[in-house]
């Protein structure tokens, strides 16, 4: 099936080829861009996108119009995914992105998106109801958990380091790949994770989620 993809980007230049990437991508299908939020919102109403990749900060105001967008089509099209595109690795706008669920959101660097194949592959997997956060994000808020106490000081080094990847939207297999291990063993983590942080009694998706965001808000 072809994901259907709206863009929105003020700068011209990294529009133009953020377009060229897409439209030069097997699956998906780019069906407007757009340079400010108005013409944003147009174009979602007409075109009802599977994924917005959209700029965080942009005309009218340039200050959170991506972060808008999101809250908007969480509440009026939950089924449409968000992916927003920063300069900087700014922790409180994946934190407040992420706040209503992490389910089709992503926040990625625009210094990666110039590789076409990670921007397709996070369009994908928020098409398909994942979520993707840059590791650039992950490192930083890594690295203020440890910097003062919180719900996440009861698990381990390699515990938050499962649960780091987990908030990339990573299966356990990605994350055994990424991380040398079995699966096993971090299916071992992860239910180890679950229980410190009182999530045993979740079915295994809601788990996963209330993780992240606990991972995320304790940043």
């Amino acid at each position: 099936m072809t994901i259907r993809v709206v863009l929105a980007e003020d700068n011209a230049l990294l529009r133009h080829g953020l377009v060229r990437l897409i439209d030069g991508t097997d699956g998906l299908s780019l069906v407007g861009s757009a340079a400010d939020l108005p013409a944003l919102h147009a174009l979602i109403a007409e075109h009802d996108p599977d994924v917005v990749v959209t700029d965080i900060r942009m005309p009218p105001t340039n200050t959170d119009e991506g972060i808008s967008v999101a809250a908007d089509l969480r509440k009026r099209k939950p089924q449409t995914g968000v992916i927003l595109l920063s300069q900087y690795a700014e922790a409180q706008y994946a934190l407040t992105l992420l706040a209503d669920g992490t389910a089709r959101r992503g926040y990625l660097l625009k210094e990666r998106v110039a590789d076409g194949d990670e921007l397709a592959e996070a369009v994908r997997r928020v098409a398909e109801g994942g979520s993707v956060i840059d590791p650039t994000v992950i490192e930083g808020l890594v690295a203020a958990q440890r910097a003062k106490p919180s719900e996440l000081d009861a698990l381990t080094p390699r515990e938050l380091e499962v649960l780091g990847e987990m908030a990339q939207g990573k299966s356990n297999a990605s994350i055994a790949g990424a991380l040398v291990l079995s699966e096993r063993a971090i299916e071992k983590h992860t239910n180890s994770i679950f229980s410190k942080l009182g999530l045993s009694e979740e079915k295994d998706l809601n788990r996963r989620v209330s993780a992240v965001l606990v991972y995320l808000q304790n940043a």
